[in-house]
This record gives structure tokens, C-alpha cells and sequence, in this order.
């Protein structure tokens, strides 16, 4: 509306409500138009509060996502150690002795039989390989 137009306006109010109601209706209208702006205000703040809302929620559900897919890989990545309390899928080396099939075997060669380290070690002596 350019200034032209606003003067005319005042000038047709002022002749229809008259000087003396003409103050008047400007602070009634004065007072709806700040209602006015306060209402618009704070429905632009709640609208954007549950715009806020509705994001943190779907964020936290994708966090939650990606912590329980963490959470469910049954490897560990390269280089880290496991925290599971599942057995390893191979054996590991032992110093136990040899099944029963294969002892005549290499017992033929010449092996030796492993011994717990509980049970003292006897080697024989010189004197007694010669005997």
C-alpha cells in the first residue's frame, strides 16, 4: 500500500467515524493486530518445536539402528580383539600327547611321549645306557 493510499484511508475514516471516536478505533485495532502477531508467533514456535521433535526422534531411532547392528556382527574388525565368550573356531597348539592310533606308529620312529610339566623330567645317565 503506498503512502498516497494510506491518507486517503485516514482521510475516509476520519470522515465517516468522526475526530472523536477515530482514536478510539485505532488502539482497538492497534491491539487485535498485536494479538494477531503474538498468536502467529507462538504457533510458529510450537510448529517448529515438534519439527525439532519429529527430528530428534527419527535421529535417536537411527542411532538405535545402527547400535543394535553394531551390536549383532559376529566378527570383530581387523586388528581388534573379540569380546565374545564364544569358542575359537579352530584349536589352538598343545603340548599334549599323541592320539592311541599314532603312538605304535611313532613309537616305531623313535618319538617320545610328552610330559605334563606337573611330572618330574628323568633322563637317563651315561652309566645307565651303558648297563
Amino acid at each position: 500500500m503506498s503512502f498516497s493510499e494510506t491518507i486517503f484511508l485516514f482521510f475516509l475514516a476520519l470522515l465517516v467515524f468522526g475526530p472523536k471516536k477515530l482514536p478510539e478505533i485505532a488502539r482497538t485495532v492497534g491491539k487485535y493486530l498485536a494479538e494477531f502477531r503474538r498468536a502467529s508467533n507462538e504457533f510458529k514456535s510450537q510448529i517448529e518445536q515438534e519439527i525439532a521433535n519429529i527430528e530428534r526422534e527419527e535421529n535417536y531411532k537411527k542411532h538405535q539402528a545402527a547400535k543394535a547392528e553394531l551390536m549383532t556382527k559376529t566378527e570383530p574388525p581387523a586388528g581388534t580383539a573379540s569380546r565374545t565368550l564364544e569358542a575359537p573356531a579352530e584349536e589352538p597348539a598343545t603340548l599334549a600327547a599323541p592320539s592311541p592310533e599314532a603312538a605304535p606308529a611313532e613309537a616305531s620312529q623313535g618319538a617320545t611321549e610328552a610330559v605334563p610339566a606337573s611330572e618330574p623330567v628323568i633322563t637317563p645317565t651315561s652309566q645307565e645306557t651303558h648297563a
